[in-house]
């Protein structure tokens, strides 16, 4: 790797960011309920972020790949901080779905925008290892956050939690600050700004529709993790509604919970450092979405906190190898100068898939049986995860799963 230094950089930035919105997420559910009583307002607040990526990434990876992408993450981060704090004034649910909305807005350009600027700062036979150890600093985050937030909640105020999540925005905007400007030379070499237009949207469109005719087996295995880890998703929805109707558990009770899951995250992420030369990217895939699945499955099987505590477990030990698996896949099969336009593209199609999932299970856990209905869509997820392992272990396919020594050139 050019430089540790740098990249341990942009983990602890990244890491800052992660453990105030492990904080607030605890914080905003619980407050949404307290204010409504309702699974569906909950569920609402897991509609917020696709609905701003539908509305926002038909073009957003347009300008992403044209921008300079460490600018754009510190003013996406600063625009967030902002908007965050301004929560705990509002008294009514619909203004902070409205606030909350415009924080998506800002967040679907980071999320695409971050992943190009890493996969041009880390080397490609680097990424399996930094990914690695960038889920161990998520993991981190999720067995922290909701610990410090169920303390805050217990002794201070749910308020201040969602405080903490928007000064954590602002640390993490200066920190990246002081990362290298991967954008840097083409600025000093001159080269020349090209005009966002209808054409040229519609160009980019295109490229991203050749890049995914031309890359099949890729775009399959895209299409199945990513439907695996939304059925997901669309589960979080109803997480907190579960622990406290279905195993009548109390707010500290949530967090401890959710505390679980995090030491499972933190484990498995570990474990992902230290076998990323032992385990094959396969494996790392594969397992990782199965077990993960698995893991929801057993949580909301369950009766009593044990089991649902095992079920976080299994849960967050194994996705951690699944989403670094994941986006070092990504990261060798995309290249980088269409790397912000694909997941901005993708992104839109995977918010409209969130919105319908999330909606479908909120309105039915109102309808019929909570426990039931969360059942239902955890076996989706299972069934899903065995098409990704058949899909990755398919014996022709094995050359996809090798380091590539860089970054293949799209047509544009």
């Amino acid at each position: 790797m050019q430089s540790w230094r740098q990249a341990l950089l942009y983990i602890v930035g990244i890491g800052i960011s992660n453990l105030g919105n492990w904080i607030y997420l605890v914080a905003i559910n619980l407050l949404i309920l307290h204010m409504t009583g309702s699974p569906a307002a909950v569920a609402g607040l897991f509609i917020i972020r696709p609905l701003a990526v539908l509305l926002t990434n038909s073009w957003a990876g347009s300008l992403i790949d044209r921008m300079n992408q460490r600018r754009l993450m510190i003013m996406t981060d600063v625009i967030r901080g902002v908007l965050i704090a301004v929560i705990p004034f509002l008294s009514s649910v619909w203004a902070i779905y409205a606030v909350m909305f415009l924080v998506s807005v800002a967040g679907a350009f980071f999320g695409p925008t971050s992943m190009t600027y890493v996969t041009k700062l880390i080397a490609p036979e680097d990424r399996k290892r930094f990914n690695a150890w960038s889920s161990f600093t998520t993991s981190g985050a999720v067995l922290l956050g909701p610990s410090i937030s169920g303390l805050l909640i217990a002794y201070t105020d749910i308020r201040v939690c969602i405080f903490i999540n928007a000064i954590s925005f602002l640390l993490c905007a200066w920190v990246i600050r002081l990362l290298p400007d991967v954008d840097q030379e083409k600025a000093a070499e001159g080269e020349p700004k090209q005009r966002l237009t209808l054409q040229v949207w519609l160009q980019d469109w295109r490229s991203v529709i050749r890049f995914g005719q031309a890359a099949k087996y890729f775009v399959t295995v895209y299409i199945l993790f990513q439907t695996a880890m939304l059925l997901g998703f669309a589960l979080d929805s109803q997480e907190a509604t579960f622990i406290k109707q279905v195993l009548l558990l109390g707010d500290e009770g949530y967090g401890l919970l959710v505390s679980v899951a995090g030491a499972g995250y933190l484990a498995g992420s570990a474990a992902a450092s230290f076998s990323v030369k032992l385990l094959s990217l396969r494996m790392f895939i594969s397992a990782g979405t199965l077990l993960s699945s698995l893991g929801y499955l057993l949580f909301y099987a369950s009766s009593g906190p044990m089991v649902a505590a095992a079920g976080f477990i299994l849960f967050g030990f194994f996705s951690s190898y699944a989403n670094a698996g994941f986006t070092t896949f990504f990261q060798n099969q995309v290249p980088i100068e269409l790397m912000g336009r694909f997941s901005s593209v993708t992104r839109l199609a995977e918010g409209m898939l969130q919105i319908v999932l999330t909606l479908l299970l909120g309105f039915a856990a109102d309808l019929w049986s909570l426990q039931v209905v969360c059942l239902i869509g955890a076996g989706a997820a299972v069934a899903v995860s065995v098409a990704v392992l058949v899909a990755v272990y398919a014996p022709s396919r094995a050359h996809h799963y090798e380091p590539p020594a860089s970054n293949r050139s799209a047509a544009t």
